[in-house]
């Protein structure tokens, strides 16, 4: 497998106010915030339209479970069905099955002291 993780593709975390914390990112830091939070536009070193999504959640979303930290992590990688089938041989727990969407696949694993993270295999010309 040529590459496993290419890019940060999220970073997610609880908040006792996601609207609050949205809107004082915009005021302060210029974050261009939406409903999901902020998409962050970049190039690959093949000159490739990239995002990486920043996003808080709901202090009782079950989003991160069974993880029991108050964020998670998306990495963004290039075959997510070639990398969970390595990563299963390897010993690594895979939570669920494979999701697919219009902008990417996604699927969930554990590291080694439990911490839920999701890896995605984007379509990033969907957010455009």
């Amino acid at each position: 497998m040529k590459n496993r993780v290419t890019g940060i593709g999220g970073v997610f975390f609880k908040s006792d106010n996601p609207k609050a914390s949205k809107d004082w990112y915009k005021k302060h830091l210029g974050f261009n915030t939406d409903d999901w939070g902020c998409t962050f536009w970049w190039k690959d070193k093949e000159g490739n339209d990239c995002s990486t999504q920043w996003s808080p959640f709901t202090k009782d979303t079950n989003h991160f479970a069974p993880s029991k930290k108050d964020f998670m992590f998306n990495y963004r990688v290039e075959n997510l069905t070639e990398l969970l089938a390595e990563l299963k041989k390897e010993g690594v727990t895979i939570l669920g099955e494979i999701q697919e969407f219009e902008y990417g696949k996604f699927g969930w694993i554990l590291d080694n002291e439990g911490n839920k993270i999701e890896l995605w295999e984007p379509v990033d010309q969907a957010f455009k």
